[in-house]
């Protein structure tokens, strides 16, 4: 392996001094010409130290190739499961022509510092459907929360609860929950017995393994289009996002 990296940096550094190299796999180099070569290399950097610069910039653009090559797969792989799980709680415009997911925690103060700038955005435009992924990743609390969030939906009272708990300043936990639950008018007791539903403990178990496929490892998180973006977006962004993802859309039809 050594021998055939000397072997390409040897190729290189000769090509840009204007001298031919050659080697061949099955010559290894010994101790002395590995060391002529490690010099030659060292040499060469010194005097050109931008191509250090140049190779770094190059890798950082492969990968992000490669990472919005493996995102679009995945994407493609749980594409029903993204947008059109009817377990999934919709707001915005349920029959828009983009659809925009967020991974979220009800505990993440990025999560709240977006939320408004994401609500404005989609509608501004009037045609996004955003599908509400619970996420709860940050704390045992986050979790329990979670859960009585997606048993306020059998009351259709989701998007309410949804909002009303990102607004809130705080640590949140399940006592807070309910208080905010009854507040909005929702029957806590019937909550409470829907938030131990199997059923949403799997929805939100399945949320997680989808994530981790999509190499979603923190919140907020939005997949878009072909595209996941993590962290909080402000408002322009999310509608260039948007625009983008129409784009993507008509070119593929």
């Amino acid at each position: 392996m050594i021998a055939k990296l000397l072997a390409a940096l040897l190729v290189i550094a000769g090509l840009a001094a204007g001298r031919p190299a050659i080697a061949q796999e099955d010559q290894p180099f010994n101790p002395r010409q590995t060391e002529g070569v490690r010099k030659i290399i060292r040499d060469y950097l010194i005097e050109h130290p931008e191509v250090i610069s140049e190779a770094i910039e190059a890798l950082r653009e492969k990968m992000r190739v490669q990472a919005e090559a493996d995102a679009k797969k995945s994407i493609d792989a749980y594409k029903g499961e993204l947008y059109d799980n009817k377990d999934d709680p919709v707001v915005g415009n349920p029959k828009g022509d983009v659809t925009l997911v967020e991974f979220f925690d009800f505990n993440c103060g990025f999560c709240k510092q977006t939320v408004d700038a994401m609500f404005e955005a989609a509608k501004a435009d009037g045609k996004v459907k955003i599908v509400l992924k619970d996420f709860p990743i940050l704390t045992d609390d986050s979790v329990a929360v979670s859960h009585l969030a997606l048993a306020a939906k059998r009351q259709g009272k989701y998007e309410e609860i949804y909002r009303a708990l990102m607004k809130y300043r705080g640590r949140l936990d399940d006592k807070a929950t309910l208080k905010i639950a009854a507040d909005a008018g929702l029957n806590v007791e019937q909550m409470k017995k829907d938030a131990a539903a199997p059923e949403i403990a799997k929805q939100i178990h399945r949320n997680a393994e989808i994530a981790r496929a999509l190499d979603i490892g923190g919140t907020p998180a939005f997949v878009i289009g072909d595209r996941v973006v993590s962290g909080a977006v402000e408002q322009q962004v999310f509608r260039q996002l948007f625009e983008a993802a129409r784009k993507g859309k008509a070119a593929q039809n």
